[in-house]
């Protein structure tokens, strides 16, 4: 079955970095583009940076452009997302989601804080 582990969350100060990870298993992770999502409180759901199969191709929502950067490892199944100057209005629930063309999966979410 899908299986996703994400881990790297916590709480950080204004400025700091974070690495987030998001190891899946029960697919064919090369073929998948992998994209993180975050979620604020009270807020939808937004796209925050994504990353084609191979890897090639990313694109980032503005408001994290020069701040994040998304990378993968096909070889071991896992997605990445650096996030650097973090910011308090960067605080939310971080998701990863696999997605190839109508199959999509959803990982469970970390959370990330940003105060002081």
């Amino acid at each position: 079955q899908v299986q996703f582990v994400e881990s790297g969350g916590g709480l950080v100060q204004p400025g700091g970095s974070l690495r987030l990870s998001c190891a899946a298993s029960g697919f064919t992770f090369s073929s998948y583009i992998m994209t993180w999502y975050r979620q604020a409180p009270g807020k939808e759901r937004e796209l925050v940076a994504s990353i084609s199969s191979a890897g090639g191709g990313r694109s980032y929502a503005d408001s994290v452009k020069g701040r994040f950067t998304i990378s993968r490892d096909n070889a071991k199944n896992t997605v990445y997302l650096q996030m650097n100057s973090l910011k308090p209005e960067d605080t939310a629930v971080y998701y990863c989601n696999a997605r190839y063309y109508t199959n999509q999966y959803w990982g469970q979410g970390t959370q990330v804080t940003v105060s002081s």
